[in-house]
């Protein structure tokens, strides 16, 4: 096992590489970027859910003093686009499908203007029936969302591996339930912003706060119609993402179609309720049916699951989102004998898409609690139904996804002592229980094409000190620093002489993003990559400075010694120098690249979908007022499994995080929807947990090691809020004998949970 003492840099709690510019207001998210003659967008939104689009008149926009441009879908090419299926379009062609859809849009010299002219524009609407419900979409005769998906449904998943019938039929016990998960937004502090430029050339260049610059670039490119070089992205500090700013929204698109008509900058943020309506595409609203078999000693026999997912009006990512609901967990418990069902359906709400978890915390809302439920059916502590079941290093998964490395079982021993598990189940006052649920995540994904890789390139200045240049931009998790002490540990130079540059898809290597808990994991690994070509320059040259042969020869803290005798050393400062002022002399610069041992899922949905797995358990203690219903967490503990940690602050931040999340999701987060228009599109009413909602938390890394990973590390941001919600239900099931099944688990569900209960009792 690689220890993180072992390390010069790796595992240290160094300081955040752009720390200094947050604490101190330098850094510059999109409200602060300023180009001269910069305009100010806005966006006329559809007030229908359904609506067809009879005719649009600007002609009042349009001479309203200050204005310098108005855009319909008639301003663009008319072209689809999408992550997965192309079927939304910049601006509403024909008609509109959600409350909030861009119709149109406008650029003026200050808000107020622009917000008057929106105004002014005239439509001509015609409402349509329109359809809410996933299952009533999939009904004959329902409103079609798109007139070329029968039954609204866009895709279909139905998959057996093995034979479950008889593995049902040998099963012991059948465990069987329907739970069903709510939409859930990202609420980042900063909303969705961009500011476009558009040369005369045709070269568009756009900040974004954005997560994915190249997957943005090619999306934008193919809607616009251009070259993916005639577009340019630059990223702004990003004020949070987890998923939401991975460029399935139009607010680029359109500020890009505004800054071409305009001949002007144009600045395009969205408001908070906009951010609500039609910005980050939220959480997919998923109805699981999970059926479950089980021997007698505890052992799963078979798994059937059936997913029915809310697409909304258009697809983002929902379809492979979808996707790891319905299989992802598989890859969590050994078993061999599984059937998987999924439809994906269209309607007239908002878009889904990616949010920190990717469909996992959907899915472990409900198996996780169909586990627990098997085990009170066998009479078995739950902790020994995760240990009976849990993966190992060497597993294959039905789907075929290879772990090269898990240490799950460590998690549930480091959990069951944080807790105090066996003690506090033994001696549990009145309504109060315990929960316990385990998780598996990736360290990247294979599905963006048979390609899920990362590059970068490194150069030495004549100061000794060392640039990273890389596409994957920082939003908020602290990967720039993880790949600066990365670099910093293979070449043999403090972190401090490692500096790393903002992303830009004109000046940086092609990197696909922030997703899949994939940086520190695939990016990391071709930072290594370059990093030890860097150092095989440096050791080349330093090996004539010290007359010595270049394999005997290792570097620390900036200097390069010779190895036996170390009082013999220069500088890397001294190195890089000599390698460029001389003739014919050259700079140190090294590149490297990394494409995870990964295999792209066939027809079949069969394959390796990831180059490593992460693995958690957590478990809370949960008091429950049976007067009011009111939940309180009374300890949470957690244990992770992500190899080494590179950089320890970031990756406690990241478990913090992750459950303050995992806690809104359970406990308060449901957007209240109504004929499908949000009725709470604001932080007063849409409540996210603050500090006074955390509960006392332990957490612990296990000592593992991921061969395949830089240093040993793997993926972990998502990891800590997949199996959250479960966590709780199952304690509150422990506490009180009910279970909430469809989220948010508010105080008055369980009261009337509670209050069915003693209506049973009492037929009896």
């Amino acid at each position: 096992m690689a220890k993180a003492e072992k390390f010069s840099v790796v595992g240290k709690r160094v300081q955040r590489f752009e720390g200094f510019d947050k604490v101190t207001g330098t850094s510059q998210f999109i409200a602060d970027i300023q180009l001269p003659g910069a305009l100010i967008g806005k966006v006329l939104r559809s007030p229908y859910p359904h609506a067809r689009i009879r005719n649009i008149d600007t002609r009042r926009a349009e001479k309203l003093r200050g204005v310098r441009a108005v855009v319909t879908a008639e301003d663009t090419i008319k072209r689809p686009w999408g992550a997965f299926f192309a079927d939304q379009y910049i601006l509403s062609v024909g008609k509109a499908r959600f409350v909030g859809e861009e119709v149109a849009a406008v650029a003026a010299i200050d808000p107020d203007i622009a917000e008057e002219a929106i105004d002014l524009i005239d439509i001509d609407w015609e409402p349509l029936p329109a359809v809410f419900d996933a299952e009533e979409a999939m009904k004959d005769g329902a409103p079609l969302v798109h007139d070329d998906k029968p039954n609204n449904i866009t895709m279909t998943m139905d998959i057996e591996r093995g034979n479950i019938a008889q593995a049902f039929a040998e099963s012991d016990v059948i465990v069987e339930d329907t739970f069903t998960s709510m939409p859930q937004w990202h609420c980042s502090i900063e909303t969705i912003g961009s500011v476009a430029e558009y040369a005369p050339g045709g070269k568009y260049t756009i900040y974004m706060n954005t997560q994915t610059l190249f997957n943005a670039r090619y999306r934008i490119a193919a809607a616009l119609g251009v070259p993916e070089t005639d577009v340019r992205i630059i990223q702004s500090a990003v004020g949070g993402g987890f998923g939401g700013k991975s460029c399935d929204d139009n607010n680029a698109l359109v500020a890009a179609v505004l800054a071409r008509k305009a001949r002007k900058p144009v600045k395009l943020i969205n408001s908070r309720e906009e951010e609500f309506l039609a910005g980050c595409r939220p959480r997919v609203f998923m109805k699981i049916n999970v059926k479950l078999g089980f021997k007698k000693d505890g052992r799963i026999r078979a798994k059937h699951i059936k997913v029915i997912a809310d697409n909304g009006a258009y697809s983002a990512k929902a379809p492979a989102i979808t996707g790891v609901a319905a299989m992802r967990h598989d890859t969590c418990y050994k078993y061999s004998d599984v059937k998987t069902q999924a439809f994906l359906v269209y309607t007239n709400k908002i878009p889904t898409g990616a949010f920190r978890g990717f469909g996992n915390p959907s899915a472990e809302w409900a198996v996780e609690q169909a586990i627990d439920l098997g085990a009170h059916a066998l009479g078995i502590d739950p902790i020994e139904i995760a240990r009976i079941n849990a993966a190992e290093t060497g597993y294959v998964s039905p789907h075929g996804n290879r772990v090269t490395s898990c240490e799950l079982k460590q998690c549930l021993d480091m959990t069951e002592k944080m807790i105090d598990w066996k003690a506090k189940r033994a001696n549990k006052p009145p309504n109060t229980g315990l929960g316990l649920a385990c998780t598996v995540h990736v360290s990247g994904k294979r599905h963006f094409g048979d390609y899920d890789g990362s590059s970068a390139t490194i150069k030495i200045n004549e100061d000794g000190k060392a640039l990273i240049l890389s596409g994957e931009g920082e939003c908020g998790q602290g990967v720039h620093t993880a790949m600066c002490q990365i670099a910093a540990e293979e070449i043999g130079v403090p972190v401090e002489d490692v500096e790393i540059s903002r992303a830009d898809t004109d000046l940086t290597t092609f990197c696909l993003g922030a997703f899949a808990s994939r940086l520190t994991y695939v990016s990391g690994n071709a930072v290594k990559n370059a990093a030890t070509n860097v150092k095989q320059q440096l050791f080349e040259q330093a090996a004539e400075m010290l007359e010595a042969d270049s394999q005997d020869l290792m570097s620390r803290d900036g200097r390069i010694f010779v190895k036996g005798a170390e009082g013999k050393s220069v500088t890397v400062a001294d190195v890089a120098r000599a390698r460029l002022f001389r003739h014919n002399g050259a700079p140190i610069v090294g590149s490297g690249s990394f494409d995870a041992d990964s295999v792209l899922p066939d027809s079949t949905r069969f394959g390796n979908e990831s180059g490593a797995y992460n693995y958690g358990v957590q478990a809370a203690q949960v008091h429950v007022d049976p007067e009011t219903g009111q939940v309180k967490i009374l300890q949470f503990v957690i244990a992770s499994d992500c190899g080494t940690v590179i950089y320890p602050l970031g990756a406690e931040g990241q478990v913090e995080g992750g459950l303050s999340q995992g806690i809104g999701y359970a406990l308060t987060e449901g957007l209240q929807i109504e004929e499908g228009k949000p009725l709470n599109p604001n932080f007063s009413d849409y409540r996210i947990p603050s500090m006074r909602d955390m509960p006392p938390l332990q957490h612990a890394f296990a000592d593992s090691y991921e061969p395949t990973g830089p240093f040993g590390a793997k993926g972990l941001g998502e990891l800590n809020m997949d199996p959250t919600a479960a966590v709780i239900n199952n304690a509150i099931f422990d506490a009180v004998g009910v279970r909430v099944k469809t989220l948010p688990i508010t105080p008055e569900k369980i009261l009337k949970a509670l209050r069915e209960k003693e209506t049973d009792k009492s037929k009896q």
